[in-house]
């Protein structure tokens, strides 16, 4: 969970317990929110952000996303998750993740005809896959891979911002997204060079392999 005080486990449980319980009486699973909660927010960024509408995208992403975070609570709510639940939750993460760096990928190339950007943009998609995968291929392999400086609610707070502040009515400031962008990939690479230190430092980490 984020290392950012009012993002931790804690304030979110007390945010969506409420409405976690809501939906289990309507008959709704975790898992159904985990895939509408996804799909809500790859259709945002896919319609919207492609067409510059930042303010919008980044508004309709964060609803699903918190909408999406909801499956942990209603899990809890029902004694637990599941294993498939738990592999489902963090494919979709990654299904999420994607649209997003790609609908403003498609924005910055073919609407900003922005070069360095689309590198930055390009450099936060990878990277947004890597350092997930990095922890996930650890931790099959017995050893630790978490850690680092961003993870993935420090990154989808930086890049809604940033969109967010870029296409803000009235009040617009353009230079957000780049900032964002190359802080966010500034970050990401750190964290998959940390990530990996953490693995290479790990206990049986340089053993050869049977």
């Amino acid at each position: 969970m984020s290392k950012v005080p009012f993002l931790s486990r804690a304030a979110f449980a007390r945010l969506t317990t409420p409405t976690a319980k809501a939906c289990l009486r309507m008959g709704l699973t975790p898992d159904v929110v985990t895939v509408l909660g996804t799909a809500g927010s790859v259709a945002g960024a896919l319609a919207l952000f492609p067409m510059g509408k930042l303010f919008a995208g980044a508004c309709v992403v964060w609803f699903f996303v918190l909408f999406d975070m909801l499956d942990g609570a209603m899990a809890r709510e029902r004694g637990g998750g599941t294993r498939f639940g738990a592999v489902l939750d963090a494919t979709c993460d990654r299904v999420s993740d994607g649209a997003v760096f790609c609908g403003l990928l498609w924005w910055v190339a073919f609407g900003m005809h922005d070069k360095p950007l689309a590198v930055a943009t390009m450099i936060c998609l990878v990277t947004s896959q890597v350092i997930s995968y990095i922890k996930a291929r650890a931790e099959a392999s017995g050893l630790r891979g978490d850690g680092g400086i961003i993870e993935r609610p420090e990154r989808l707070i930086i890049v809604l911002v940033g969109a967010g502040v870029a296409d803000f009515p009235f009040v617009a400031w353009p230079p957000a997204l780049p900032v964002a962008m190359w802080l966010l990939a500034v970050a990401s690479v750190v964290t998959c060079v940390q990530r990996l230190r953490t693995v290479w430092t790990s206990p049986g980490a340089t053993e050869r392999m049977p």
